[in-house]
């Protein structure tokens, strides 16, 4: 089975993080893709244009790369992005993250003996040390049980998720409200089946900063949005509606060390 891997980037990333994400996904996987799509979202650093120019040479023509002249959304880099990759299956991976060496091996297993539209896995989180997981991001495993969690958290961790993009398109590709959570909630409400692989396939970078960017009066806000959002369509009932504002909204204006410990400790559960 073939499969794109699709990611956006942009002028904050480092280069180095950049670097030890294409190896992972290019040297280092027991299934290599069959093409990255990278979309740069704006204008980037003369250190990034580097390290992409180093991968262009050693990949060729398999590695697509997408230049946005004015950054925008991540939905709508992702949604261009989407609108390259030349196969049915694409692999989502956030340009500072690192994959495992077995996980698009492990997730086209998966899609050629089940018939879903998504599988994702779980995550393990780390500070400065890919080696050193400090927490994992579990997710539940069957699709009954995904659309249950779903009410109330987000049921599949995107950078490790792995899609058929005609399920994706058939929704209207990527919406700009909070990307992933309302992506998957669209499909489920279309009929996606969803499948999570019970072990983390990514590694991802979870300090201080990004905990920071999670929290706020703005990221308040767009919950906010989102819960209406999912009342509009009939996903949550008023009671759950409300319950989810009670919990989600205090949790992102608390201070921003006492939201980080909220935080990693609800995603172990």
């Amino acid at each position: 089975m073939k499969f794109s891997v699709l990611m956006s980037t942009y002028y904050k990333e480092k280069p180095a993080y950049f670097d030890r994400t294409m190896q992972s996904i290019w040297d280092e996987q027991s299934v290599k893709p069959d093409e990255i799509v990278l979309v740069q979202n704006g204008l980037l650093t003369g250190e990034l244009y580097q390290v992409i120019e180093k991968w262009q040479g050693q990949i060729g023509d398999a590695f697509k790369t997408l230049p946005l002249k004015v950054g925008g959304s991540l939905g709508n880099s992702l949604n261009v992005g989407l609108s390259a990759c030349s196969h049915g299956l694409v692999a989502r991976m956030d340009t500072d993250d690192v994959a495992l060496p077995h996980r698009f091996e492990k997730q086209l297993a998966v899609f050629k003996n089940s018939n879903i539209d998504v599988c994702g896995s779980w995550i393990g989180e780390f500070e400065s040390d890919e080696n050193e997981i400090i927490s994992y991001r579990k997710v539940p495993e069957q699709n009954k049980e995904i659309i249950k969690f779903a009410q109330s958290r987000c049921p599949v961790n995107h950078p490790a998720s792995m899609y058929k993009k005609e399920a994706v398109t058939s929704v209207g590709n990527y919406p700009e409200l909070t990307e992933d959570y309302n992506l998957w909630v669209k499909m489920i409400v279309n009929g996606a089946i969803f499948y999570n692989i019970q072990e983390s396939l990514v590694s991802m970078r979870a300090g201080h900063k990004l905990l920071e960017r999670r929290s706020g009066l703005q990221y308040a806000i767009n919950d906010i949005k989102l819960q209406y959002e999912f009342l509009k369509i009939g996903f949550v009932s008023p009671v759950v509606f409300l319950k989810n504002l009670a919990i989600r909204v205090p949790a992102r204006l608390m201070p921003k060390d006492i939201f980080a410990f909220v935080y990693r400790k609800i995603r172990q559960r």
